[in-house]
């Protein structure tokens, strides 16, 4: 049975690394019943990608829809949602903010086993983003061999 219906990314601001990551997830898990999503820490209005993070997409053979940034809010949490942020501070802050209505809360990188946050390549020039990308693109990957194993 599937554990989680839905896969949330959580970033500083939904322009840059959650949909990224979003986009990556949708392409791996294409035929799959999940929903993936990506929201923000801080939105005070809706945003499109940043121009750099949609151009490392398709550069890197990835479609995205055109995404604008939501904020994140308690309504977001359930059972069958699993909240992925890209770093410890944004896991923390999350926990501050909601207490006891936390549920399948963890860091993208604690979540496959590892440590450390998820590069941001925000201001930075393409080159970075391209990185961030690739960092994102393995531990997606890994993320995806989890829900499998939690789902056997």
């Amino acid at each position: 049975m599937k554990k989680y219906d839905k896969v949330l990314f959580v970033s500083r601001s939904d322009t840059c690394r959650g949909p990224m990551a979003e986009a990556i997830m949708q392409k791996l898990v294409l035929l799959e019943d999940i929903l993936i999503d990506s929201k923000a820490m801080i939105a005070l209005f809706p945003e499109p990608v940043n121009p750099k993070a949609a151009d490392v997409l398709r550069m890197n053979g990835y479609e995205y829809s055109e995404h604008m940034a939501q904020q994140f809010s308690a309504d977001d949490f359930d059972e069958r949602t699993l909240i992925l942020t890209m770093e410890e501070a944004q896991k923390n802050k999350i926990l501050e903010d909601y207490g006891d209505r936390v549920m399948n809360l963890y860091t993208l990188a604690e979540y496959t086993g590892r440590g450390g946050d998820i590069y941001n390549p925000i201001g930075k020039d393409l080159p970075e983003y391209d990185k961030c990308f690739h960092i994102l693109e393995a531990i997606i990957h890994e993320t995806v061999r989890v829900l499998k194993e939690e789902n056997q």
